[in-house]
């Protein structure tokens, strides 16, 4: 009887078979588009921000502007599914989900405001964008600059910086409407928090890894139990609608904005970066420069490409990570059918009113947990580090203090260049800067270090002199705070100031 030999199973970059890595999970077809649908709600609002901003700016009418949200939902789709499923040498095949950036928008405002008007912006972002492609072969080397004290650090950064983009949703999201910060928006956003803690202690594991999606569902269900969103313009407008290429004109290049772009997308290629090495840890697969550089090639390519479709640069959202770490669901496939749920709302304008129509309060109440868990995620991981007879306890303190700057006085850099600016106004962006220099001046450079702890790690944990240790004897212990010896006598303890006549 002739046995035919089964094929060895095909193995990885990162050296295990698919089936090896939590990532490669695949579930029911069902779970898989539910869990992919709850990663569109988390990220929807973030995703048609940007073109709303930039719209507005560039004066474009209320049916242009639905035109680049549109795209966005379109592109941001595709490039999930690229970021996702991956082509050889593009894409990390890890759950993230992609889209438009808020990093960019200031600049691409600015862009707007000194003339060059939105052709300029989309011109600026495929230059850069392809630059950016070039020099990620740099970005992916520093990986072994990143141990557990910088990811930690930048993972924590990243769910306490996405904490005022909760708090403003639960508010109501535009700081201009009447009933913004008012108790019935907060209180819808603490309803939903409260059902997505609920659904979290459900016996079920199916309910709870879809809590925040049911969340949303019954957070929605409420707020129009107390008319507090409209449906009415769902049916408004065109059911299908195709993306049309350089619906606004050929783009324009003009080297100042350019530059400016390059700056974005040094930011994007920096946050992106945190951003694999954050969802790594929280999957629990290996991550290594290669893997990297596939991420970010698969970044800047959309970026490159989103502008023919009259979208802007595409970048990890950092949200989703934390929807990642709080489901459990870690299954890059599940991302895959965000990512398809995304192109078929660009495609279908109607089914994105529908999502439209979920209240800011109620991203606002799944945004405090999901956010909340990146920030705990962050705190895990830096519970691996060694603190001892080292300065990594000042290389987190430094670091985590530096990112907070911009979330509380995100005015602190109006007065620098925008380069610098451009930089370090992201939070993300600043803490991972801070880390990566203190742990390479620190932990690299060690010409110069001294043997003694500085006194911020000194004062943080109990030290014993050796001196003191040769004094004890075997059996000698501290009962009410008197030392006994092996026989039970106590040893008498001779004060300081005795000692020193």
């Amino acid at each position: 009887m002739n046995m035919k030999k089964k094929p060895s199973a095909v193995k990885s970059r990162a050296g295990r078979t698919p089936s090896d890595r939590p990532e490669d999970e695949r579930l029911p077809i069902g779970s898989t588009f539910a869990y992919g649908l709850q990663h569109v709600l988390t990220m929807y609002g973030g995703i048609i921000a940007p073109p709303l901003i930039i719209g507005a700016a560039a004066g474009m009418p209320s049916e242009e502007i639905g035109l680049l949200i549109a795209a966005c939902l379109f592109v941001g789709g595709l490039a999930t599914i690229l970021q996702t499923i991956g082509i050889p040498f593009f894409g990390s095949r890890l759950p993230l989900v992609q889209g438009v950036s808020f990093a960019g928008v200031s600049t691409m405002v600015a862009i707007v405001d000194e003339g060059g008007g939105i052709q300029s912006v989309f011109g600026s972002v495929i230059a850069a964008s392809l630059i950016g492609l070039l020099i990620t072969p740099l970005f992916s080397k520093i990986i072994r600059f990143f141990p557990p004290v910088v990811t930690g650090t930048v993972i924590t950064v990243i769910g306490l910086t996405l904490m005022p983009v909760a708090a403003n949703w639960a508010m109501g999201g535009n700081k201009a409407a009447p009933n913004y910060g008012s108790v019935a928006n907060i209180g819808l956003a603490a309803a939903t928090m409260a059902i997505v803690l609920l659904l979290s202690k459900v016996g079920s594991a199916t309910i709870s890894r879809l809590s925040i999606l049911l969340a949303m569902v019954l957070g929605t269900v409420i707020a129009f139990i107390a008319g507090m969103t409209d449906f009415s313009k769902v049916a408004q407008g065109d059911i299908v609608a195709f993306p049309t290429p350089f619906a606004f004109g050929p783009p324009t290049f003009h080297l100042a904005a350019i530059i400016s772009m390059l700056i974005v997308i040094l930011v994007t290629l920096t946050e992106t970066s945190a951003d694999i090495i954050a969802v790594g840890e929280i999957v629990g697969t290996k991550v290594d420069a290669r893997r990297i550089g596939d991420g970010l090639r698969a970044d800047m390519l959309s970026s490159a490409i989103s502008p023919l479709f009259n979208s802007f640069t595409q970048s990890a959202f950092a949200q989703n990570v934390g929807l990642v770490a709080i489901t459990g669901v870690k299954s890059r496939f599940v991302v895959s059918a965000g990512g398809a749920i995304l192109v078929i709302l660009g495609l279908l304008p109607v089914l994105g009113r529908v999502v439209a129509a979920v209240p800011t309060p109620v991203l606002g109440g799944a945004g405090v947990v999901l956010f909340g868990t990146v920030a705990a995620s962050g705190i895990r991981t830096l519970a691996k580090v060694e603190y001892k007879n080292n300065m990594n306890l000042v290389i987190v303190a430094a670091s985590i203090g530096f990112g907070m700057i911009p979330i509380a006085a995100p005015t602190f850099y109006d007065q620098f260049p925008s380069w610098f600016a451009t930089i370090f106004h992201s939070g993300i962006s600043s803490a991972a800067v801070m880390a990566i220099l203190l742990n390479l001046l620190f932990n690299h450079l060690k010409a110069g270090n001294s043997e003694n702890q500085s006194v911020f790690v000194a004062g943080t944990e109990r030290i014993v002199r050796e001196q003191d240790l040769k004094c004890l004897a075997d059996g000698d212990r501290f009962e009410g705070g008197k030392l006994i010896d092996c026989d039970g006598k106590e040893v008498t303890v001779e004060s300081a100031s005795k000692s020193e006549h």
